[in-house]
């Protein structure tokens, strides 16, 4: 089974591995983080791996908020700083001193004169006596004037583009919100420019409120309220991952363990965009609007290519306009949209939320296509191919396709065969038992079910689970014989021992995966169009050409709700004869199987 791209084993340990953001490998300084998981055991290494690579995003996060200047923090630090200087001057003209205290002060001098018997015919005695009475009576003056002058001062600063009457303003914001900018780069400049133009708005507003007047307000159109919130941190708990797994707990909508997953992997790229420290009240129309545009472009498996690797969401889309890998269909971004959507329902009814961002959203639905089915000098190519036939290795896929000595009759074999004259999903074969397989009122079935096999076993739907007869074509090709020979070997459980699920939960995903490279390795295919699923598809077509209809076969498909009989198996022989003329009446005229025979 291929192990998680996070995970690493090195002789009988497991450690956490992450590659560092392509962006920020300079600031970190090495390329990859490596953190030992204390244990021997895969399961508990799983457990313990997501902590700490949620840790180590949140520290990559926190690189990237401290490293990037954004242009809601330029408008946040130019309107905070014309603000700021607003507060200042009121908490200064607060402390000047009014009529009341220079006529205090006044007595006071008297009084000193009266007790001291100061001479005031001496210019010097009475100078000293009055002074205080002369520094409140021009306070406010001199700081009107000191205002005047730094205004005129910044004025002129701003025109010959120098900072320094800014600096120490520049350099506290940049502080106080763990910014890190190099001190000549133009991003830095333009934070002094803007913040000098907040603080000349300031100066003239207090200049003009010494006059009585209130009404100003900025006259430069950066100097506005900011409305970007690109610091805020999600409070304790409140972090949209945190809440995500409070969500998968409680799993509102009773979903599978792998569509939770599945919801998971979307919501991250989601988190990948807005940031992991990111409190949930900000997902918003804006953040889901913008996630979709992304997503619109998104390359097909792009977690997967190394073209991409230790890229961000975003810097993977400009990445792949040079790339140019195949995009994702509008039927996945609304899967990606859906996710979120049902999450976001979960926090509205919690009240994290007041609306649901993700409303009205979804892109429209591509119309509904024929599904690709193998015609059958197709399918005549393929099952004299050499993964029927003989290959030369069955190890790496890429031998899959070259003729030699090896004969494959595992799963690779067998499930092709058995979809084309029953229509069962692919997982469904591969998960079966060897009991799964038996005789029933004379007659081999394939039972497809959820139990059995320490209830590692799934199906689509409840509805899913169902008696399928085993088609006579696939006798004369040797399946029974194989069931046999698969139950001499002493194999108790699994028909398809070798047949394994990813780390998703998914039965054969990679044989999936490979099946129309396969195609496409043999000629069979050039793009996107036949994959193992087609032969489900012809058995559909093979139905109705036999004079069915949709819904009297739907259930052998595994479209109609389950039964009792289904669940277990277990139906009265007229029953299952239904059944075996539905299956049996599954042909292909001109398809030639012969070489395959035992």
């Amino acid at each position: 089974m291929a192990r998680l791209s996070y995970l690493l084993r090195r002789g009988a340990s497991y450690y956490a591995r992450a590659r560092i953001p392509l962006d920020l490998i300079d600031i970190v300084g090495k390329k990859e983080l490596v953190k030992a998981l204390g244990t021997k055991d895969e399961n508990e290494a799983k457990r313990r791996l997501w902590p700490v690579v949620e840790a180590w995003n949140c520290q990559f996060d926190d690189l990237r908020s401290r490293r990037m200047l954004t242009p809601d923090d330029k408008a946040d630090a130019t309107w905070q700083h014309y603000t700021g200087t607003l507060e200042r001057y009121e908490q200064a003209r607060q402390s000047m001193p009014n009529a009341a205290d220079v006529e205090a002060a006044t007595e006071r001098a008297v009084e000193r004169v009266q007790r001291e018997g100061i001479d005031v015919r001496d210019p010097l005695a009475a100078l000293d006596a009055s002074l205080d009475v002369m520094v409140l009576k021009q306070g406010r003056a001199l700081d009107t004037q000191a205002r005047r002058a730094k205004l005129d001062a910044m004025r002129k600063h701003l025109a010959e583009g120098e900072a320094a009457l800014i600096n120490h303003e520049v350099d506290d914001y940049i502080d106080r919100n763990k910014l890190l900018i190099d001190p000549l780069s133009p991003d830095r400049g333009d934070l002094a420019r803007k913040m000098m133009r907040a603080e000349i708005e300031g100066l003239e507003r207090t200049i003009e409120r010494d006059q009585g007047d209130y009404s100003g307000a900025p006259k430069d159109p950066i100097v506005k309220p900011a409305t970007g919130a690109s610091r805020e941190q999600a409070a304790p708990g409140e972090g949209i991952m945190e809440l995500f797994e409070q969500y998968a707990r409680e799993n509102p909508n009773g979903v599978k363990a792998d569509t939770l997953n599945q919801a998971r992997r979307d919501i991250e790229t989601f988190v990948d965009h807005v940031g992991s420290t990111c409190p949930v009240h900000r997902i918003d129309k804006k953040a889901a609007r913008e996630w979709k545009s992304l997503l619109i472009k998104y390359p097909v498996k792009a977690s997967e290519s190394k073209a991409f690797a230790g890229m961000r969401l975003a810097q993977i889309v400009k990445h792949n306009e040079t790339v140019g890998k195949p995009t994702i269909t509008p039927r996945t971004v609304n899967r990606y949209l859906s996710s979120l959507g049902a999450f976001c329902g979960w926090l509205v009814d919690h009240g994290y939320v007041d609306d649901n961002p993700v409303a009205d959203m979804f892109l429209a639905k591509e119309k509904r296509k024929n599904k690709p089915v193998f015609a059958v000098d197709q399918m005549n190519t393929l099952f004299k191919s050499p993964l029927f036939t003989g290959c030369r290795s069955d190890e790496a896929p890429r031998f899959w396709a070259l003729p030699g000595n090896i004969v494959i009759r595992d799963h690779r074999y067998w499930v092709p065969l058995i979809m084309l004259y029953s229509g069962a999903r692919p997982a469904e074969i591969a998960q079966l038992a060897v009991t799964d397989v038996r005789q029933q009122h004379g007659h081999w079935i394939m039972h497809i079910t959820e139990e059995g096999d320490g209830d590692d076993k799934s199906t689509k739907t409840e509805g899913s689970m169902r008696v399928v007869p085993i088609h006579p074509e696939l006798i004369k090709l040797g399946f029974i014989e194989y069931r046999k020979g698969i139950e001499k070997t002493g194999e108790t459980r699994r028909l398809f021992p070798l047949a394994e699920r990813n780390e998703r939960g998914q039965m054969i995903a990679d044989f999936s995966r490979e099946f129309p490279r396969y195609l496409e390795r043999i000629g069979l295919k050039v793009g996107r169009g036949l994959s193992l699923y087609s032969f489900r598809h012809g058995a559909t077509d093979a139905l109705r050409r036999a004079g069915y209809l949709d819904d009297q076969f739907g259930f052998i498909l595994g479209h109609a709700s389950g039964s009792t009989t289904g669940r277990y198996g277990v139906m009265p022989q007229g029953m299952l004869q239904q059944r075996v003329d539905l299956v049996n009446s599954i042909a292909y005229p001109g398809l030639d199987l012969k070489h395959l025979a035992p």
